[in-house]
């Protein structure tokens, strides 16, 4: 078989070939030893072998001088790598920021052009802003980079955004930072998915006064495609102003503005798959050429000609829609693809996407590491590599037999049972003439031929899509961690209704940009539409089968479907034996597919340990504890005060479903037995409405019922999802493969009284561990403290979770003198509001001869207790962390006194011994923060980086 498809292979694909030797090389460019080359040696490494490759071809060894020329695309790949790295100017944002030239925790005065009109959201303004330079220290300094601000409206004193537009010159007084990744294992790089976008630094606009024009840009061609989009999607909201759910998916199909697609919205399309339908791409971009393309031929238009026509008029909806990467990829498959068929009578599909791919590799070789360039190219390359081949075999013949189906000449061109099949359907036909009246006999075949076009067009839409949604499911999980086997069949309705929807949203939108009654009529049509779709997406989006979540599939499954995919598509093109091959290769791809869907795998647990890890949440809690027979307990969600929801949609991240999900997805759970809320603020409880939808939950436990329509929508949907509620108090506890939980507060009898301090309420832990023991305070402040020392349930504990986030009000002289902790975790906000943690408490546990780490300066942090010792590891290293190695009692001060130190991402182990077990630090492999580009988008909608928060 192989010898059947890859004869001469490289004459048919040979762009293929080149697109995956320089994907290639791009990876190999990536890691260390390629990274020290040089760029001298590597040009001169690539010119002999160009040289050695030309020598092959003139001695007749062409396939040893295609395979050099291989490994030319290779090292061409690589050279790209490091010239992408070195191609950021001297004076970029982000160079002089991590040079320390340029301070960013300070407001500055910063300048330059806007990159286009203002947005206007429901929770406010963006405003993205190309910067010129920046004036600090009484002096203006020249900066290159990209700025977002955004304004959060406050609904009481509403401010009115200064009249500014596109190319406009702007002044902004704002504190602007680089946008900040969460440390945690399996988080989405949020920072790349922003710099792939040109946006370096972000801010917040305390008052729209702080912003202003310096400058009127002229209207030149420019600006003018910045401002008509801005006029279109002034237009679309004026004439949905009613209807904003029909307003928010023309938006984003349309014109690309996926601002006002809120979670509510945005749910049932990624559960089913649909959501490429609100994302300007390929399917768009092909639809807008194909109509463009059609009226050229209509209007006698040639061949030249009506590329030339769609061409342009690609060209203008790219700069209209923005140089966003998705519309310029889908664009430049579409631009190719037209070309090809100026040059050959027939266009090979997987050239035509490797071709693409190869130039924007080219131009810019990071975005191999992009989830929207994998998936984009990754369903294209599906419908050629075997959407186009499996059409061919099942409905392809039988659907070009009805073409002249009366002219019995064109017979002997079929197969034989096509052929056989053409006769039948002449012989229905003629039945159908023989009871028709006469005005109506001429139509006889078409009655029988029109119904089957549709049938037939049914299946392959079917075909393709289930043919897309097999290859992008590693893809899918991996990013999203999302299964969705209802997607083949929703996204069926999905397509049809998009395909009629987007030529006739342009045309609407055109038609009211010469007369406004012109675009009156296909607007109504066109909102009916939306919402069919919107109705359709819905409905297949409440089946309960219809969709899933799983942890990302491991790194070797996703190679050996990739592989077992490739020799599906070997197979689909054999000359002989075709159907004996695709069944060979159809079952390791069945078995893999199922693997991927199911994830067999189990969870990534400390076995025999107790585990407890703290992770960087911003602002909030949000504790995994793993037990030693692998069992799991989440102690709160995290969220954000922070982000509240303004006009109904949320202005921050959901951090249930952004950060913590993602991280317990990256340790392959897909079950939990305890989620344990301390008390109802949003910064413990928000991020549990994720969690109970993505993941089978046994038991909820809380401290005592809370009078808050947060705390009742949290209750309801753990009920609905057949959880258990379960209201925990002082003296219950459990016991749990060796490891003795405690609760210590509230009291029972306090449930009774009205919480006047929601944080006093919290679920205070205590876990016990052979000699060791753990304390989980939640929020606790000095009042319970004092409390519970002087019940003398404070008891030595060698970790403690800083209760309150290291507010002053808390982590009391009592406490730490009655626990006598050797290890504690402040579980913080970078730049919070509120200064926490306090350096009061800081000092306080430093004196005591505590080691201390920060999320937000650590990440996550991990504590290992195997009953004897405790070990403590973080997330990244940060050299601004004392003590590597803590000892226990009188060693624990003398580390202190003297000051020893060492890298805070290195092992620190306590024993119970009085004595420090081991130095660890440096020693231990240091968890470095993996960049990976995806979800997000999950919904593909933009994200501000939010905070957590907490109540005052």
């Amino acid at each position: 078989m192989c010898g059947e498809v890859f004869e001469g292979s490289e004459m048919r694909l040979p762009a293929l070939w080149m697109v995956s030797a320089f994907a290639a090389g791009i990876l190999l460019g990536g890691i260390p030893a390629a990274s020290e080359l040089s760029l001298r040696t590597m040009l001169a490494t690539g010119v002999a072998g160009i040289v050695i490759g030309f020598v092959l071809a003139w001695r007749g060894w062409v396939r040893a001088a295609w395979a050099m020329g291989l490994a030319i695309w290779v090292a061409l790949g690589a050279l790209a790598v490091r010239l992408e790295r070195s191609d950021v100017p001297a004076n970029h944002v982000t160079r002089l920021i991590e040079q320390s030239a340029l301070d960013g925790s300070e407001p500055l005065r910063w300048r330059g052009r806007l990159r286009s009109d203002p947005v206007r959201l429901p929770w406010g303004y963006r405003i993205e802003i190309e910067l010129a330079e920046v004036e600090m220290e009484g002096r203006s300094v020249p900066v290159k980079g990209g700025l977002r601000v955004s304004y959060f409206q406050n609904e009481r004193q509403p401010e009115k955004l200064p009249e500014m537009r596109a190319g406009d010159g702007v002044e902004a007084l704002v504190r602007a930072r680089p946008p900040r990744n969460f440390q945690n294992p399996g988080m989405f790089d949020y920072r790349g998915f922003l710099a792939r976008q040109g946006i370096h630094l972000t801010g917040s606009l305390r008052s729209l006064e702080l912003i202003r024009r310096v400058e009127v840009a002229p209207t030149d061609m420019a600006n003018a495609g910045a401002r008509a989009r801005g006029w279109l999607l002034a237009r679309l909201e004026a004439i949905y102003a009613e209807k904003p759910d029909e307003a928010a998916v023309l938006k984003a199909m349309l014109l690309g503005d996926y601002n006002f697609i809120d979670r509510d919205l945005a749910v049932p399309f990624q559960k089913t798959a649909v959501y490429h339908v609100l994302v300007i791409s390929g399917f768009q971009v092909a639809v807008l050429a194909a109509m463009v393309f059609w009226v050229g031929r209509r209007l006698r238009l040639g061949l030249a000609a009506s590329t030339l026509l769609t061409l342009a008029t690609l060209a203008t909806f790219v700069v209209v829609v923005e140089d966003q990467p998705p519309i310029e990829r889908a664009a430049l498959m579409v631009t190719v693809y037209l070309a090809a068929r100026l040059m050959f009578r027939r266009v090979e599909l997987l050239n035509t996407v490797a071709v693409a791919a190869l130039l924007i590799l080219a131009a810019r070789p990071s975005a191999l590491e992009d989830a929207s360039f994998q998936l984009s190219f990754a369903a294209v390359a599906m419908i050629g590599a075997l959407g186009q081949p499996w059409v061919a075999q099942t409905s392809g013949a039988y659907r070009r037999a009805l073409n002249h189906l009366e002219d019995v000449t064109r017979d002997g061109v079929h197969a034989p049972k096509v052929t056989q099949w053409r006769l039948d359907l002449r012989a229905v036909g003629e039945w159908v003439e023989r009871r028709l009246p006469k005005w109506l006999k001429a139509r006889a075949s078409q009655m029988v031929t029109v119904p089957l076009r549709g049938v037939f067009a049914l299946w392959e839409v079917l075909l393709i899509s289930a043919t897309i949604q097999l290859g992008m499911l590693p893809l899918l999980a991996y990013y999203f961690h999302r299964v969705s086997p209802v997607g083949p069949l929703a996204n069926v309705p999905a397509t049809l209704l998009s395909g009629l929807m987007v030529p006739l949203g342009y045309a609407t939108l055109g038609g009211s940009a010469v007369w406004d009654a012109l675009g009156r009529w296909p607007a109504a049509l066109l909102g009916w539409m939306s919402a069919a779709l919107v109705t359709s997406v819905k409905w297949f989006g409440d089946w309960s089968w219809g969709a899933y979540r799983v942890p990302r599939p491991p790194a070797w499954l996703m190679m050996a479907f990739a592989a077992a995919l490739a020799a599906m598509a070997v197979a689909a093109r054999a000359k002989s034996k075709r159907k004996v091959w695709q069944a060979v290769a159809g079952v390791p791809l069945v078995l893999l597919a199922l693997a991927v869907a199911g994830h067999p795998f189990g969870p990534q647990v400390e076995r025999g340990k107790l585990e407890v890890t703290v992770l960087d949440v911003g602002q909030g809690d949000a504790i995994y504890v793993g037990f030693p027979d692998g069992r799991t307990l989440l102690v709160d969600g995290g969220g954000s005060y922070l982000a509240p929801r303004i006009g109904g949609m949320r202005t921050g991240m959901d951090i249930g479903e952004q950060v913590v999900s993602p991280y317990l997805w990256e340790r392959g759970l897909k079950r939990l037995d305890a989620v344990a809320l301390t008390h109802a603020h949003q910064d413990h409880l928000d991020g549990l409405n994720a969690v109970l939808e993505n993941f089978r939950v046994e038991e909820l436990w809380v401290s005592r019922e809370v009078d808050s329509a947060a705390f009742r929508a949290t209750a309801e949907k753990a009920r609905a999802k057949g959880v258990r509620v379960v209201r925990r108090s002082r003296g219950e506890g459990f016991q749990w493969d060796g490891v003795k939980g405690q609760v210590l507060w509230p009291d029972r009898e306090s449930e009774s009284q009205p919480a006047l301090n929601l944080n006093n309420t919290s679920l205070v832990v205590r876990l016990e561990h052979g000699n060791l023991a753990l304390l989980l305070p939640g929020d606790i402040e000095r009042q319970v403290e004092t409390e519970l020392s002087s019940r003398g349930e404070l008891q030595r504990a060698e970790f403690l979770k800083v209760p309150h986030h290291g507010s002053r009000t808390s982590t009391s002289n009592e406490l730490v003198a009655a626990m006598k902790p050797q290890m504690a975790v402040v579980s913080v906000g970078e730049t919070n509001p509120f200064g926490h943690p306090h350096p009061e408490v800081i000092g306080r546990l430093r004196a005591a001869g505590v080691r201390v780490l920060r999320t937000d300066r650590n990440g996550a942090v991990t504590v290992l207790s195997d009953g004897q010792k405790l070990e403590m590891r973080s997330y990244i290293a940060n050299p601004r962390e004392e003590a590597a190695e803590i000892g226990v009692g009188e060693e624990a001060g003398k580390a202190s006194k003297k000051g020893e130190s060492s890298s805070s991402a290195g092992a620190a182990s306590v024993g119970t011994s009085g004595q420090s077990v081991r130095r660890a630090g440096g020693a231990r492999k240091v968890n470095k923060p993996r960049n990976r580009p995806g979800s997000g988008k999950r919904s593909g909608r933009r994200q501000r980086q939010g905070r957590g928060g907490e109540a005052r």
